[in-house]
């Protein structure tokens, strides 16, 4: 039982390096992440500012007006979606296909997020706990020390870790938000753009049922007209 004991303390210890290295890592990439939110959060403040009015006041006429006022080298994820979308307006197919990238390139920018916000408190539990181990053999040794070192480790790996999670969670909520907004402006396009094509339909429909009674030699009004002629006559 000696043995398992010594063993299990033997890969706690050799964990705790690579736990800390993680929470660097951690700790740079939820820096990162800010800038990068800063950005974005800039980014869509412009967007808004630019088309979201003339997207909410969206009908099948204005629809080439909205096409024409995108940016053509815009990198902007909604930007190039929408813009797909009012391009596609005749294939709904596409647009579903397009619809579903834009939830998936957005799952994936938020996949940062969910990890810091789940793995840092995780890495930051595992950072305390470990040297816990050792300060309590420290303090049994009278080594003052060895035990103020471990539970200042123990004490660093928790706060790094909590505020990894922190940035995570925080980003991760508000860009959600985001998305989600996006999304239904997106939905409301397609819906407008399937309104658009329907109504085109139609209105071909009529066109070619009318030039078909044009070569026939008969026209829907004097058809109507012989109709009610020939029911006089019955009479």
């Amino acid at each position: 039982m000696n043995y398992i004991s010594d063993v299990l303390f033997w890969i706690s210890n050799g964990l705790l390096v690579p736990v800390v290295v993680l929470l660097i890592l951690f700790f740079l990439r939820s820096l990162l992440l800010i800038g990068n939110f800063f950005g974005q959060y800039l980014q869509i403040r412009k967007v808004d500012r630019l088309l979201m009015g003339k997207v909410e006041a969206l009908t099948p006429e204005t629809a080439g007006e909205l096409r024409a006022s995108i940016p053509a080298n815009s990198k902007s994820p909604l930007l190039c979606c929408l813009a797909g979308l009012l391009d596609a307006s005749k294939d709904k197919a596409h647009r579903q296909l397009l619809l579903s990238d834009y939830e998936i390139a957005a799952d994936k920018d938020l996949g940062t997020s969910k990890t810091l916000s789940k793995m840092g408190p995780m890495l930051g539990l595992m950072g305390t706990l470990i040297p816990m181990g050792p300060a309590l053999v420290g303090l049994s040794t009278g080594d003052i020390g060895s035990m103020a070192y471990n539970m200042q480790v123990a004490f660093a790996t928790t706060v790094v870790g909590l505020f990894s999670a922190a940035i995570g969670f925080i980003t991760q909520q508000v860009k959600q938000r985001w998305y989600t907004r996006d999304l239904n402006r997106l939905e409301f396009v397609s819906e407008v753009l399937d309104g658009c094509a329907g109504f085109a339909g139609c209105a071909g429909q009529r066109q070619q049922s009318a030039s078909v009674g044009e070569t026939a030699g008969v026209r829907p009004d004097s058809a109507e007209g012989e109709s009610i002629k020939a029911g006089e006559e019955v009479r």
